[in-house]
């Protein structure tokens, strides 16, 4: 099957490793200094948990011409990055894509594609449940369980369903659905943006963030308002637990962030906090629609973006 991977980053390298490896024909959308190390070195990637090193050849190219025909497309970058995407992917003649990663505007963006394409787009979204850095040779390290992708449609049917099974038949890779895509990205939203903005606070330093008891309760108080706001909106959280372990258990959700944050291998998890602040701009505009307070979201939202503009000047 010819799938182009519209992203080189941590999360796209291993999705193109796994469908090289489930005998696709792959191409690696890639630009600058990452798109001559693939076309050098090979897809090269360190499989952090199975202790073994991997490399596979794969196609470059350096951008998506309209005529160029895939059968799937998957998109796999940050949140603020798919905004500038978006009018490529409409004017390109493949109809199946798949936008992966975290997503506050999942609606927004389809209805865009729909929109601007001169054809039917069949748009889905997904999420990549692994994580890792790239490092500057090139490599990547990634963390990862036995490897999974989350998959689901706005209108509850996944009309390309055979496609992806197919993609995947040979792939070493779960695929699992979801009936409310636009709620579990939503729901995901709430947790990464209060753990990634303790960690950034620190400058990465989980350790600190560890022995930090007002941060990591703060960040748990947080999780629970970006809940309440959802539920208000009428989205249903998921998974469920979550929220009920939070509000249930808040001491001992402590001491597991508490433990998380000193596990060896969360260094490793590596995240732009750009992404972060545009996903809080984005939740921003939910909260807009209620008149409740958010104390604690609104005070590590402050801190944290004040931080970011502070590091970007």
């Amino acid at each position: 099957m010819r799938i182009l991977v519209f992203g080189a980053g941590v999360q796209g390298s291993y999705l193109a490793h796994a469908l090289v490896r489930g005998g696709n024909d792959v191409t690696v959308l890639a630009r600058g200094k990452r798109a001559e190390q693939l076309k050098k070195d090979g897809l090269v990637i360190r499989h952090y948990f199975q202790h073994k090193n991997t490399i596979d050849e794969v196609k470059v190219i350096h951008e998506l011409q309209p005529d160029d025909l895939y059968d799937l497309i998957f998109v796999v970058m940050k949140y603020n990055d798919f905004p500038s995407v978006l009018p490529i992917l409409a004017e390109n003649q493949s109809q199946n894509i798949v936008l992966v990663g975290n997503n506050a505007d999942a609606h927004g963006m389809r209805n865009i594609l729909q929109e601007k394409s001169a054809m039917t787009k069949n748009v889905i979204f997904g999420f990549q449940l692994s994580g890792g850095l790239r490092e500057e040779s090139g490599r990547i390290i990634c963390l990862r369980g036995g490897g999974q992708l989350l998959l689901g449609s706005l209108d509850g049917e996944i009309t390309i369903k055979p496609l992806l099974e197919n993609a995947f038949k040979h792939v070493k890779f779960k695929l699992a659905y979801h009936d409310d895509m636009d709620a579990w990205l939503k729901s995901h939203i709430v947790s990464i943006v209060a753990l990634n903005s303790v960690g950034y606070l620190y400058d990465g330093d989980l350790k600190k963030v560890s022995k930090d008891k007002k941060l990591l309760k703060q960040a748990i108080s947080v999780m629970d308002e970006g809940f309440q706001i959802l539920e208000k909106l009428g989205y249903t959280i998921t998974p469920a637990n979550q929220v009920n372990f939070i509000r249930k258990h808040r001491q001992s959700v402590y001491y597991g962030l508490k433990i998380m944050h000193k596990l060896p291998f969360m260094k490793l998890v590596n995240g732009s906090y750009g992404e972060i602040a545009a996903l809080f701009d984005s939740f921003d505009k939910l909260k807009q629609q209620l008149n409740i307070a958010t104390p604690h979201w609104d005070e590590l939202e402050k801190q944290a973006i004040s931080k970011f503009i502070s590091n970007n000047h």
